[in-house]
C-alpha cells in the first residue's frame, strides 16, 4: 500500500477543495489519461485548440470511466465546459501528478481508483431527491425514489438503501394517519429478533413487515404472527407482491397474509390526505417527506438517507 501517495492525494484534495461535481470530473479524467498514456503528462497537449477546455473531457468520457467501476449515476452535466477554475485545476493537478511520478510514488491505476472512492463518497453524501412532477403518476414518482436507492445500493454492496427508504416512508405515512405515539420507530438495519419485535410496525393486532425482498424466513415470521392471533401484513415493491403471495401459498397460508404494493400504499395516501384536491397534493407529499426525514434523523446514523423534495 502506497501510503505516501494516498496521503499526498488527500492533501491535494483538501487544499484544492476537490469536492464538487465539476472538480471531481476534472481530476478523474486526468487520472484516467495518466493511466492510459502514462506519466509525466504534457499540459499543453491536454488543452483544446481554442485553449478554453480540457481536451477530451466531457459527460461521455466521465460516464464511461464511472461505468468501468460499476457506477451508473451521472456525475456532472457540465463536465468539459469552459471554466477558468477547471483550467486552473487542470494545470495544478497535472503538476501534482508529475511531481508524484518524479518522486517515484505515482501509481496511475491506484490514483484513479482513489478518486473513484471519493466520487462514491460524494454520491453517498447527497440526499435522495423526490421529483414532484405533475405529468406522471405518484406511483411513478415513488418508484423513481426507490430506483435512486437501488442505484446507490448496487454501488455499495452490503447496504440496503432501498429497504431503509421503503420502511421509513411507510412509517412516515402511518404516523400521519395514526394518533401520536401509536408507533415505535427503529433503524431499518435492526433485526426483529434481538429486540423481540414481531415486525417493523405493530398497530393493534396488525403486524406490518416492510421489505423489498420477501423471503421464506419472512413468511415464517408471518406464520408466527398468525399463531399468536395477530394479522400479518407485508408491504413490498410491486415486482415482489406475487412472489410473497406464492411463497405464502407454498407454506399453506394462502389468503391469510395481507400483501400490499408499496408504491400504491404511499400514492393512495397522498390522495386521501389531500382529499383529492390538486392544491393540497404537494403539501401532503411535503408532510410525508418531512416526517420521513424526522424518522431518519432519529433512527439512522446516515444523513444521506434524507430526501429532498424538488
Amino acid at each position: 500500500m502506497n501510503s505516501s501517495m494516498y496521503e499526498r492525494l488527500s492533501i491535494f484534495q483538501k487544499q484544492e477543495r476537490v469536492n464538487s461535481k465539476g472538480s471531481l470530473s476534472v481530476v478523474l479524467y486526468l487520472s484516467h489519461v495518466a493511466k492510459e498514456q502514462g506519466l509525466p503528462l504534457n499540459p499543453v497537449l491536454l488543452i483544446t485548440d481554442n485553449g478554453g477546455q480540457v481536451r477530451g473531457l466531457g459527460v461521455a468520457a466521465i460516464t464511461k470511466i464511472l461505468q468501468e467501476y460499476g457506477i451508473t449515476r451521472r456525475l456532472a452535466e457540465e463536465a468539459g465546459r469552459t471554466s477558468r477554475g477547471s483550467m486552473g485545476l487542470k494545470d495544478r493537478y497535472i503538476e501534482f501528478l508529475n511531481a508524484l511520478h518524479k518522486d517515484g510514488l505515482a501509481d496511475p491505476l491506484q490514483i484513479e481508483s482513489w478518486w473513484i472512492e471519493r466520487i462514491k463518497d460524494y454520491f453517498n453524501s447527497r440526499p435522495f431527491r423526490l421529483r414532484y412532477d405533475t405529468s406522471v403518476s405518484f406511483r411513478t414518482i415513488i418508484k423513481d425514489l426507490l430506483r435512486q436507492a437501488a442505484d446507490r445500493q448496487r454501488e455499495n454492496p452490503g447496504m440496503n438503501y432501498a429497504g431503509m427508504v421503503l420502511q421509513h416512508l411507510v412509517g412516515a405515512k402511518l404516523s400521519l394517519i395514526l394518533p401520536p405515539n401509536t408507533l415505535e420507530f427503529h433503524g431499518a438495519s435492526v433485526a426483529d429478533a434481538p429486540t423481540a419485535r414481531r415486525g417493523d410496525f405493530f398497530v393493534d393486532d396488525v403486524v406490518i413487515h416492510c421489505t423489498t425482498a420477501p423471503s421464506e424466513a419472512l413468511i415464517e415470521k408471518c406464520s408466527e404472527n398468525l399463531r399468536a392471533g395477530l394479522r400479518p401484513m407485508i408491504i413490498t415493491i410491486f415486482d415482489r407482491v406475487a412472489q410473497a403471495e406464492l411463497t405464502a401459498a407454498d407454506r399453506g397460508m394462502e389468503g391469510r397474509i395481507e400483501v400490499l404494493d408499496f408504491e400504491q400504499f404511499i400514492a393512495s395516501n397522498v390522495y386521501e390526505l389531500s382529499q383529492f384536491k390538486a392544491s393540497a397534493r404537494k403539501v401532503t407529499v411535503g408532510r410525508i417527506i418531512e416526517e420521513y426525514n424526522r424518522i431518519v434523523s432519529e433512527c439512522e446514523n446516515d444523513p444521506s438517507l434524507r430526501v429532498e423534495l424538488g
